[in-house]
């Protein structure tokens, strides 16, 4: 199925729904939940998923796994989804919280291939058995550190939220702390209770998880750690790879590699009539 909202289908009983869907390039789809677990691949582009208690950077060629009824918005680049429905009871291993991970090949051709399954496909046969295996391997599936979690007290929430339109490296946590009328002792102590990080520690998250995007858009590297606040290359490519485990060149490298049978999105790609 392509281009269709998930409400259309969401009755019929099937424990997983395959749906395409092609978005505009830059393209924010509002707070919405769905009654199904959702597995949302970037099949093109790099998504961010935000939910109340955090963001998930998705890039191309990953999925992030969104429980049931979880409200989230996704903002997207040059975004192609394929997204799997799954009932609840059919996935009783699927986590309470988003998380991103890795796709290995066999999934991703199990998900572009149950794209093109019929609707209500039998419920023996080849498609049903491609459904257990994509369900099997959905289970042991390796997630990524990238998600960054957001604090829930409103204050400390806004600035957060701020900060993520323009992320700076060397943002001070002074200024965080003079916002709050706190000290920045009692700012670094509510980072941790509200995050489980350091201020230190989100903010160079923050940074790295935004730069995936640009990275994604085909911007530099130097271009990118300038406007995050880097004094060089070197040192953004240092805070990268103790992240993500590998240099922001090699990554953009391999986000710009669009998979065989994975049509990239471009700047005038019309709207979908889909929701993911």
């Amino acid at each position: 199925m392509r281009n269709i909202p998930v409400d259309e289908v969401d009755g019929l009983d099937r424990a997983v729904l395959a749906i395409g869907t092609d978005y505009p390039y830059e393209h924010l789809l509002p707070f919405h939940e769905h009654r199904r677990a959702q597995v949302l691949y970037a099949a093109t582009g790099v998504m961010r998923v935000e939910t109340a208690d955090g963001a998930w950077t998705v890039p191309t060629a990953r999925a992030v796994l969104i429980p049931p009824r979880t409200r989230h918005q996704v903002t997207m680049t040059g975004v192609s989804t394929r997204s799997l429905y799954v009932e609840p009871g059919a996935a009783p291993w699927f986590p309470d919280r988003c998380r991103v991970v890795d796709v290995s090949a066999l999934l991703r051709a199990l998900i572009l291939d149950a794209v093109d399954m019929a609707p209500r496909y039998p419920a023996h046969g080849r498609d049903a058995t491609a459904v257990e295996l994509i369900l099997y391997e959905l289970r042991n599936l390796s997630p990524l550190p990238l998600d960054l979690p957001l604090p829930a007290a409103p204050e400390l929430r806004r600035l957060c939220d701020a900060f993520l339109r323009a992320p700076d490296i060397h943002d001070p946590p002074a200024r965080w702390a003079a916002a709050l009328n706190v000290s920045e002792r009692t700012l670094s102590r509510l980072f941790r209770r509200g995050t489980g990080l350091s201020f230190a520690q989100w903010r160079q998250r923050a940074c790295v998880l935004r730069s995936v995007h640009e990275l994604a858009a085909g911007r530099p590297v130097t271009r990118v750690a300038v406007a995050l606040g880097y004094e060089n290359p070197a040192a953004f490519t240092a805070a990268f790879r103790s992240l993500l485990g590998r240099a922001p060149s090699a990554y953009r490298a391999e986000q710009r590699a669009t998979p065989e049978g994975e049509r990239p999105v471009r700047p005038d790609t019309p709207p979908a009539g889909g929701v993911s």
